[in-house]
C-alpha cells in the first residue's frame, strides 16, 4: 500500500502512521526523517536543505520534492510506504502523481478544542529532555526522571491556534485526493487504539479492492 496521512497538528496522525507501520511493515515517511537523514549523511541535496534550514528559510519545493522521490526509490518501498506531512500542497500532490500513485489518502480529523486541549497538556522535561503530559505526571514532576517540567511556547493555546490555521490541509489538496478516488477521513477518538481501529478498517477496503 502507498499511503498518505494527512490532518492537523495534533491530530495523533504520526502516532497512527508508526502503528500502520510496524503492523503492516511498511516504511512511515515524514519530511522531517528525510531531511535529518540526507543532512547526516552529507547527500547534495542534504547539504542543499541544510544551507537553508541554517539561514532559518523554507526548504525550496523542488529540493523537498526531490529528497521524496529519493526517498520512496529506496528498496524498503517496494511493497509500499506511509508518507506523513507530504504532500503538503496541491503542487507537491501534483508533483508526486508523477512519481507513483497513492492508494490511500487519509484524513485523521480531531476537533479544535480537543486539539488544544491535547497539545496544551503536554509538557517538556528539563532534565531528561523527553515529552510529558500533565496526565502522567507524578506530583508535578516528570514520570521518567522526576525532574521538573515546563510548557514549550508552541504548546500555548494562542499559539496552537495560529498553527492550525498556517497548517491546515489546504481543501485544493483534499479535493484533488477525492477526484481520484482515493480520499477518506475518520474522526480521530481519546484512545489511540480504537483511533487505528477506524484507520484499519479503511486500509483494510484498500486490500480487498487489490
Amino acid at each position: 500500500m502507498k499511503l498518505i496521512l494527512l490532518g492537523p497538528v495534533g491530530s495523533g496522525k504520526g502516532t497512527q502512521a508508526g502503528l500502520i507501520s510496524e503492523r503492516y511493515k511498511l516504511p512511515h515517511i515524514s519530511t522531517g526523517e528525510i531531511f535529518r537523514s540526507n543532512i547526516k549523511s552529507g547527500t547534495e541535496l542534504g547539504k542543499l536543505a541544510k544551507s537553508y534550514i541554517d539561514r532559518g528559510e523554507l526548504v525550496p519545493e523542488d529540493v523537498t520534492n526531490n529528497l521524496v522521490k529519493n526517498r520512496i526509490a529506496e528498496k524498503d518501498c517496494i511493497y509500499g510506504f506511509i508518507l506523513d506531512g507530504y504532500p503538503r500542497n496541491l503542487a507537491q500532490a501534483e508533483f508526486l502523481n508523477t512519481i507513483t500513485e497513492i492508494d490511500l489518502a487519509l484524513m485523521i480529523n480531531l476537533s479544535e478544542e480537543k486539539i488544544i486541549e491535547r497539545l496544551s497538556s503536554r509538557r517538556m522535561c528539563n532534565k531528561c529532555n523527553q515529552p510529558t503530559s500533565l496526565a502522567w505526571m507524578i506530583d508535578g514532576k516528570c514520570e521518567k526522571c522526576g525532574g521538573d517540567v515546563y510548557i514549550r511556547d508552541d504548546d500555548k493555546p494562542d499559539v496552537i491556534k495560529n498553527r492550525l490555521t498556517k497548517q491546515a490541509v489546504p481543501q485544493d489538496l483534499i479535493n484533488y485526493y477525492r477526484e481520484k478516488g482515493v480520499f477518506s477521513s475518520i474522526d480521530a477518538t481519546d484512545d489511540v487504539e480504537s483511533t487505528y481501529s477506524l484507520v484499519d478498517e479503511e486500509l483494510k477496503k484498500v486490500n480487498n479492492n487489490d
